[in-house]
C-alpha cells in the first residue's frame, strides 16, 4: 500500500506499507519512509519505519506520531516534515484517509444566488457529498445582492449596525460554519466553497485542515502575481495585507465544507458603517484605513474579477482531476426549502442575539 501526504509549505512524505495478518491481528511490515523532506541524522528514517514495523493496522494518528517521535529521538532535525505528517501518510496508505489525488472534483461556477441560498445549498452540496451522491465539490459563488455573513456563534447585535445595513441594503444571513463576519457586495467579492469527504483531512486538526485545503489557492494566487501566505487560524494574506478569511463545518455525516471569501474590491466606508466588529478590530490594530487592513486583489493584481476566477479554475484544474457540475434540479429545490424552513427564519438568525 502507497500513501503520500504534502505538507502544505512544507516537503512531500511518502509511505509504502504492507498489512500482515486480518482484522484486530493486522499489523504493518514492511514499511518504507521516504520523501523530499531534510532530516538529521539520516539514520533517524530507519529507527523510524522501524518503529512502525507491527504496529496494529488500526493505530490512530496521535499514537503513530507518538512512535515516530520517540524513534527519532529528542536530537532528531525535521526540515519541511514532522512525525505527524509520517503518521498521516501511513493512514492514507492504509486507505483511512484519501489524497487529493483520489477523487475527481465536480467544479461548479454558479449562477447568482440570494444570500439565504447560498447558506443552504453549501449544507445540501456538503451533505450530498458525504452521502456519496456527488463528487467532492468546488463551487465558485456568484452574489444577488449585498450581504452579511456572519459566523454561526456571533452576536447579531454585537457585530451588525443595523442602520447601516438597511442604508447600504445589506441582507444579514448566519452561516453554518463559526469564525467572522464577511462584508460581500457583489463586484467586490469571490467567495468560493470546497465540499469534501472527511477522508480528505483525516488525521488533521482544524488547524492543519485549513492551511492543506487553501494550500491550492496559495498556489492560484501566486500565478497571478501575488506571494500569498496562511496565516492561522483562517486567513489568507500577502505583504500588502489580508486578502481572505475561510470558515469550516466538519459534517457527522462525513463530509468538510470550508468555504473562504476574497476581497476583490473593497468599499472601505460602507462596511464599516455596516460591521461594528470591524472599528474594534482597527482599533485594535492602530489602523485608520480598512483598505491598509484589507487590501483587495483588484489593486494587487490590476486583473479584472472574472480573469482571477478564470486563473483560479485553471489553476485547481492543473492540480486535480476535474469535471464541469452544477447545482442539479433536486439540490435546487431542497436547498430553497431549507432556506426557508432554516436559514431565513428568525429563529436561525437570531440564535446569538
Amino acid at each position: 500500500m502507497h500513501g503520500e501526504y504534502k505538507v502544505p509549505s512544507g516537503k512531500l512524505v511518502v509511505v509504502d506499507v504492507d498489512i500482515d495478518g486480518e482484522g484486530d491481528d493486522a499489523a504493518l511490515a514492511n514499511v518504507v519512509v521516504s520523501g523530499d523532506f531534510f532530516l538529521e541524522p539520516a539514520e533517524a528514517i530507519l529507527d523510524i519505519a522501524r518503529a512502525l514495523e507491527g504496529l496494529p493496522a488500526a493505530t490512530s494518528v496521535s499514537a503513530l506520531t507518538a512512535a515516530v517521535t520517540r524513534a527519532a529521538g529528542p536530537d532528531a532535525v525535521m526540515v519541511g516534515f514532522t512525525a505527524e505528517s509520517v503518521a498521516i501518510a501511513v493512514r492514507r496508505a492504509l486507505g483511512h484517509a484519501t489524497s487529493w489525488g483520489d477523487h475527481t472534483f465536480d467544479v461548479i461556477h454558479d449562477a447568482p444566488r440570494e444570500p439565504f441560498l447560498q447558506m443552504a445549498l453549501d449544507e445540501v452540496l456538503s451533505q450530498a457529498v458525504a452521502a456519496g451522491a456527488r463528487q467532492p465539490t468546488l463551487r465558485i459563488w456568484e452574489w444577488e445582492r449585498n450581504a452579511v455573513v456572519i459566523g454561526s456563534f456571533q452576536s447579531v447585535r454585537n457585530e451588525i449596525d443595523l442602520d447601516g445595513a438597511a442604508t447600504h441594503d445589506v441582507t444579514v444571513v448566519r452561516r453554518v460554519s463559526g469564525g467572522g463576519a464577511m462584508f460581500i457586495q457583489p463586484g467586490n467579492t469571490i467567495t468560493y466553497s470546497i465540499s469534501v469527504p472527511t477522508s480528505l483531512v483525516e488525521g488533521l486538526t482544524f488547524e492543519q485542515s485549513y492551511a492543506f485545503l487553501d494550500d491550492w489557492v496559495l498556489g492560484a494566487l501566486r500565478e497571478v502575481g501575488i506571494n500569498a501566505v496562511y496565516v492561522p487560524l483562517n486567513d489568507i494574506a500577502s505583504p500588502a495585507g489580508k486578502i481572505a478569511g475561510a470558515a469550516q463545518k466538519r459534517y457527522a455525516a462525513g463530509a468538510v465544507l470550508h468555504h473562504v471569501t476574497m476581497a476583490y474590491d473593497i468599499d472601505a466606508d460602507a462596511m464599516l458603517e455596516v460591521l461594528r466588529i470591524g472599528r474594534e478590530k482597527m482599533s485594535d490594530k492602530g489602523t485608520k484605513s480598512a483598505n491598509k487592513r484589507v487590501d483587495p486583489l483588484r489593486s494587487q493584481t490590476g486583473m479584472t474579477r472574472e480573469a482571477i476566477i478564470d486563473a483560479f479554475l485553471a489553476h485547481f484544474a492543473s492540480r486535480y482531476a476535474t469535471a464541469s457540475s452544477a447545482v442539479t434540479d433536486a439540490e435546487l429545490a431542497e436547498a430553497q426549502q431549507l432556506a426557508k424552513d432554516k436559514f431565513s427564519t428568525p429563529e436561525w438568525l437570531g440564535l446569538v442575539p
